[in-house]
């Protein structure tokens, strides 16, 4: 399944984003909100996922984990992030995480300015 924001894209079938050796899935949910709300966006991001992941676990007997990475638009990360990541499979780093939200807002920022020049 694809979600591009609220929308969701295709189904899932069993052996779709699952490890069938450990039995376990993971729904990762990327977001770059505003600095104010990174707290609450993490917080709805998992409250969003949780009747997700159990309904994948009592379908498909799959212990599901749900990873929020959530950097807020210059920068600004939650006390938990370190873990979030950590639990992502390969190898990342919060300081390119940060980085490209900040090359990202600066180029919103350039392009509104632009626009109004």
């Amino acid at each position: 399944m694809v979600c591009l924001g609220n929308m969701c894209m295709g189904t899932l079938h069993k052996g779709d984003n699952n490890n069938k050796k450990q039995k376990t899935c993971t729904l990762i949910d990327v977001a770059i909100p505003a600095d104010r709300n990174v707290v609450q966006k993490e917080a709805e991001k998992k409250l969003k996922y949780k009747s997700l992941c159990t309904e994948i676990q009592l379908m498909w007997n799959l212990k599901c984990t749900i990873i929020p990475v959530i950097t807020g638009a210059t920068g600004i990360v939650t006390r938990s992030l370190r873990k979030h990541v950590e639990a992502v499979p390969g190898k990342h780093s919060i300081d390119s995480l940060q980085k490209t939200a900040i090359l990202g807002t600066s180029h919103v920022i350039r392009k509104v300015l632009q626009c109004e020049a």
